[in-house]
């Protein structure tokens, strides 16, 4: 950044945008008082209070999630405040911050910001880790609060909701408007184009200077030290001028056409223990539909998604795929992402330097600059890459597949707004089918036709439209589970305010280190299984190997039974941890 500028006054409310990597974060950090700028000033008006909501708020040296808010509370600040706040997060209060998850982490974090009600709030990417429920409880907490606000998100929907005047952090400079975000994209494209346009005169007027420098009848005297100077001035104008960051390219490669039935199931049901996660659900889905598919944390949206799939046998009923169906996808745990293999090694499989897009080679660096990877990234470990490039690599990786049906499970997770843009047209675009779960309400009504709400106990409903079509129809946003423990009633005095859509309190059950640990390696062990058993099949499928080798054909067809029942055993126990994550809230 350079040059920088970023003021709020009382009851602001400030919508800060930017690609990723801009410095978003870093500004707002300055803003807070927590990072050092190199040069310029930073002015608070005495006795104001501001909080700040990292991206990774760090809970150490507290016993309980309640210490750690009312920490961040002053002598005069509401402390009924602080247990209400929990309780509506989906907290107790009582937790050990030791022991939370990433969601729940955040969840405590926005409560320590929100309690003392500041006169300046700034919150990095406060919708991180919350489902629906919690994302529209949050947007009506704070808009009811009078502090002024600044605002990093890349949900879009939150911001238009919240912000009334926007600054662009662009190639280290602001440029700030007077309007909500909703307004943004327009005023962001006229600036681009008059830049352009000031770029193209700058360049005409270079060539005039050059032309007299050489041609001007000065020129065949003493020459102008006056004009000499300005050309140079000119030119280095040109030259340092810094120009928009580009765009990713992004196309799905498309396989043949599926055909017109995409995937059936008749009178579906799944039940883990006591608990049912889906109940008699009966849908045709046909080539060229896109579906979302909503639902507060734990509802089982990955476990529907994968029994629509056939990735996963109902307990009752039947789902069944259609023909030459080609599948790609896209799992929000970024699970398909090894953190050791580089970018290159990533996108090649760990093969040369070729990325094959839908069977085509391309080279590797040529495919990293569609998705805005530099050529000296292509050693660089995942591990290093931020969420927003982990993000752009997971689609890379997807696209490149040739498919004619797409599932994205939480496909926005960390892109910018531009990239979500891209993604959107990239979908708009795509002949086949999708099928997508998100939190995003905006995503969800720019892209899908239909939407599979959770209606409680096991129940989903179809409706027609995107989530702002649901809602119309149905009266209401995605709600909280039923089966979850309300919050105490002593959290919140009778004089506070209630929200139209409070998640539950979360269950008082943490993952155990056994179970954390399962839930980290058994991805790398289920893929290792399918590794085998592809394998294994492919050996059996040799010619003429049973009457070459009949005991070897016996004892290979023995090794994929157990290697298919294993592979059974471990995804089931993958979705069960899957499912008590989600419900612990990340």
């Amino acid at each position: 950044m350079e040059g920088a500028e970023l003021s709020v006054s009382a009851g602001e409310r400030v919508g800060l945008v930017g690609r990723n990597g801009s410095g978003k974060s870093t500004l707002l950090k300055i803003a807070a008082g927590l990072v050092s700028a190199d040069s310029g000033a930073r002015f608070v008006q005495p006795g104001a209070t501001v909080r700040y909501l990292p991206q990774e708020p760090d809970l150490t040296g507290f016993a309980t999630t309640l210490a750690y808010v009312e920490a961040g509370m002053g002598p005069g600040d509401q402390e009924y405040r602080a247990q209400y706040l929990l309780s509506e997060l989906g907290l107790t209060g009582e937790e050990n911050p030791a022991t939370l998850s990433g969601g729940e982490a955040r969840r405590a974090a926005l409560a320590r910001v929100l309690a003392p009600e500041p006169d300046i709030l700034l919150l990095d990417e406060p919708t991180n880790h919350l489902d629906l429920p919690a994302i529209e409880w949050l947007e009506a907490e704070i808009a009811s609060l009078r502090s002024a606000l600044v605002l990093i998100s890349h949900d879009r929907r939150f911001l238009q909701d919240l912000t009334r005047a926007t600054v662009w952090l662009d190639r280290g400079r602001t440029k700030r408007m007077e309007r909500g975000f909703g307004f943004f994209e327009e005023w962001r494209d006229q600036v681009l184009e008059e830049e352009e346009r000031d770029q193209q005169k700058l360049a005409r007027k270079i060539v005039a200077e050059e032309h007299w420098m050489r041609y001007g009848v000065t020129a065949r005297r003493k020459r102008n030290v006056r004009r000499v100077g300005e050309l140079a001035a000119l030119r280095a104008q040109f030259r340092d001028h810094r120009g928009a960051l580009g765009t990713v390219t992004m196309a799905a490669t498309e396989a043949e056409v599926s055909g017109k039935l995409v995937m059936e199931a008749e009178h579906i049901s799944k039940t883990y223990g006591d608990r049912v996660i889906v109940r008699d659900l009966s849908i045709r889905i046909q080539r060229g539909d896109r579906i979302g598919i909503v639902g507060p944390n734990g509802a089982g949206k990955t476990t529907l998604l994968r029994m629509l799939t056939g990735d996963l046998a109902p307990d009752t009923g039947k789902a069944k795929m259609g023909t030459n169906i080609e599948m790609a996808t896209l799992d929000q745990r970024r699970a398909a992402l090894d953190p050791n293999r580089s970018v290159r090694e990533t996108l090649t499989d760990g093969r040369g330097d070729q990325v094959f897009v839908g069977g085509n080679p391309r080279h590797v660096i040529g495919y990293m600059k569609d998705f805005l990877f530099t050529p000296e990234q292509a050693g660089t470990a995942v591990s290093r890459l931020s969420g927003g490039e982990r993000g752009r690599l997971l689609l890379a990786c997807a696209l490149a597949q040739a498919s004619n049906l797409m599932v994205l499970d939480e496909p926005t997770n960390d892109l910018d707004l531009e990239t979500l843009d891209l993604l959107e047209e990239m979908i708009d675009d795509y002949a086949g089918t999708v099928l997508l779960v998100s939190h995003d309400r905006d995503f969800l009504d720019r892209t899908v036709t239909a939407t599979i709400a959770y209606e409680g106990d096991g129940n989903w409903e179809v409706y027609a439209g995107g989530y702002s079509d649901m809602v119309a129809q149905r009266g209401h946003g995605v709600k909280m589970r039923a089966a979850a423990a309300a919050a105490p009633a002593s959290a919140k005095p009778a004089s506070a305010k209630s929200a139209a859509a409070a998640p539950a309190a979360a269950s008082k059950r943490k993952f155990s280190f056994k179970e954390k640990h399962a839930l980290e390696q058994l991805p790398k062990r289920i893929a290792q299984m399918e590794s085998d058993i592809k394998r294994l099949n492919n050996t059996l499928h040799t010619p003429n190997f049973y009457t070459r080798d009949p005991a070897g054909f016996q004892k290979a067809t023995a090794e994929l039974t157990k290697a298919q029942t294993e592979l059974a055993k471990a995804e089931e126990e993958w979705l069960k941890l899957e499912m008590m994550r989600e419900e612990m809230g990340g």
